[in-house]
């Protein structure tokens, strides 16, 4: 039978491996989770940008529809200006639905990955603290 001060030093090794498992494993999930989360700040940044390229183009083509339809009688302003209201609702309905998309995607990855959600959303609160501060 081993002596107590050898259970006891035993008792410490054991212990001690067993945190720096623990630490260990923590250390690899909270690495996993920074990776999801620059997955997550990527595809929501190209998300983004992609809306603000369609709105861009929806707003290009809206001025080269005007400028087509521009210049005419009062009937032609008249047409223009429902063709205009039409294309506009258009635009609308399909920036919402865009819109739409890229929100239920969010909520998709946040659901698919709530860890780094809830760690982004404490850094980008943290950073808009920051800013905020020293406004």
């Amino acid at each position: 039978m081993p002596a107590p001060q050898d259970r006891i030093k035993n008792g410490i090794d054991n212990a001690a491996d067993k945190a720096k498992n623990a630490t260990d494993k923590a250390a690899d999930a909270a690495h996993g989770a920074k990776q999801e989360g620059q997955g997550v700040m990527h595809t929501v940044r190209e998300g983004a940008e992609t809306v603000m390229e369609k709105a861009g183009d929806w707003a290009g083509q809206a001025r080269d529809r005007l400028g087509d339809w521009a210049g005419g009688a009062r009937d032609a302003a008249k047409t223009a200006g429902d063709k205009v209201q039409q294309w506009a609702g258009d635009a609308y309905d399909v920036s919402a639905d865009k819109l739409g998309d890229f929100g239920r995607e969010v909520t998709s990855l946040v659901r698919r990955h709530p860890l780094p959600a809830v760690l982004i959303g404490f850094g980008v609160g943290l950073l808009v603290g920051r800013a905020a501060r020293m406004v």
